[in-house]
């Protein structure tokens, strides 16, 4: 069982940033691929970032609209990961959610996750 809590959403004004943390409870946090998605008023919870297992590759995959902005990272001696956001826009504005995976495949899946946080809310004013 992993329990996951996000915080650092806010309010920010367009062109402005915010790092978003996510840490994790519970066993192997290092093994689990770890996701942020947004879901917007409305709309469906939508991919955002990921980031593999620890291995001696890491990868990292981002929706296109986010590309050159968003970057995620973690630090596994704290069972956090971390999702850092720059020149941040107006449809930015979501409430941000990071998710566990025990699986390799469709990582832009909700459904390929395990495990999810409250979610914390982002605004972007213009």
């Amino acid at each position: 069982q992993v329990q996951l809590v996000e915080s650092g959403g806010g309010l920010v004004q367009a062109g402005g940033s915010l790092r978003l943390s996510c840490a994790a409870s519970g066993r192997s946090f290092s093994t689990y691929n770890m996701g942020w998605f947004r879901q917007a008023p409305g709309e469906e919870r939508e991919f955002v970032a990921r980031i593999s297992r620890s291995g001696p590759v890491t990868y990292l995959n981002y929706v296109d609209a986010v590309k050159g902005r968003f970057t995620i990272s973690r630090d596994n001696a704290k069972n956090t990961v971390y999702l850092q956001m720059n020149s941040l826009k107006p449809e930015d504005t979501a409430v941000y959610y990071c998710a566990a995976s025990g699986s390799s495949g469709g990582y832009s899946m909700v459904g390929s996750y395990d495990y999810w946080g409250q979610g914390t809310q982002v605004t972007v004013s213009s």
